[in-house]
């Protein structure tokens, strides 16, 4: 049986100006985009142990995981190193909704977008009972 085998693009709709949207995700997340308004996210450009991995998931209708975005998505991206998101955020004066926190696979922050979606930024570690007070 055929079968997918990964993440091939992440594709959304701005609720307002796409260019003030791709503005914030390229001056704050560092997503270096293109002039057709997107990128390439290049595997090899991570570094992490567990060699680029992407999650999937379906939540049941009454979650409030991505809470208090309204959307019925919220994007995971992986980053290089939390200590520095953090203070490029702060610098730019963008707000954290929530952390960062610690957990077994790594840490994890939250931020919501000019849109009101909420993202997830991970700095993945491999799982490992030793990571969970990291």
């Amino acid at each position: 049986m055929a079968k997918v085998t990964g993440i091939g693009g992440v594709f959304f709709k701005a609720k307002n100006d796409e260019r003030v949207l791709r503005e914030w995700y390229q001056t704050n997340l560092g997503i270096k985009l293109e002039s057709w308004g997107g990128c390439g996210l290049e595997w090899a450009d991570d570094h992490a142990e567990d060699k680029g991995v992407t999650a999937f998931q379906i939540a049941a209708p009454a979650t409030t995981w991505f809470s208090p975005s309204e959307s019925s998505f919220m994007i995971n991206y992986r980053i290089d190193n939390m200590d520095d998101m953090v203070k490029q955020l702060r610098d730019a004066g963008v707000a954290i909704f929530k952390g960062p926190e610690s957990h077994e696979n790594g840490k994890f922050l939250w931020l919501i977008d000019p849109d009101g979606n909420k993202v997830e930024l991970w700095e993945p570690k491999l799982w490992d009972s030793k990571n969970k007070d990291a």
